[in-house]
């Protein structure tokens, strides 16, 4: 299991923060997101280390930016 947290830019509202959370739960292996929206702190957790770049990808795909 591994925990990871990264940082989102551009979240304003719940919507937003579900809209993250939505895709990067689509990325195999994860088994839970929280997102902050306050802060912009998103950790993912999984049954492996994720890459940064599907992470990235998953981000941008919500139409946000990881940074």
């Amino acid at each position: 299991m591994a925990d990871t947290t990264y940082t989102v830019t551009g979240m304003t509202c719940d919507h937003c923060a579900r809209s993250v959370e939505e895709e990067i739960r689509g990325l195999g292996g994860v088994t839970g997101v929280t997102v902050e929206l306050a802060t912009g702190a998103v950790t993912v957790s999984s049954t492996e280390a994720l890459s940064a770049a599907d992470v990235r990808g998953a981000v941008e795909e919500a139409g946000y930016r990881l940074t």
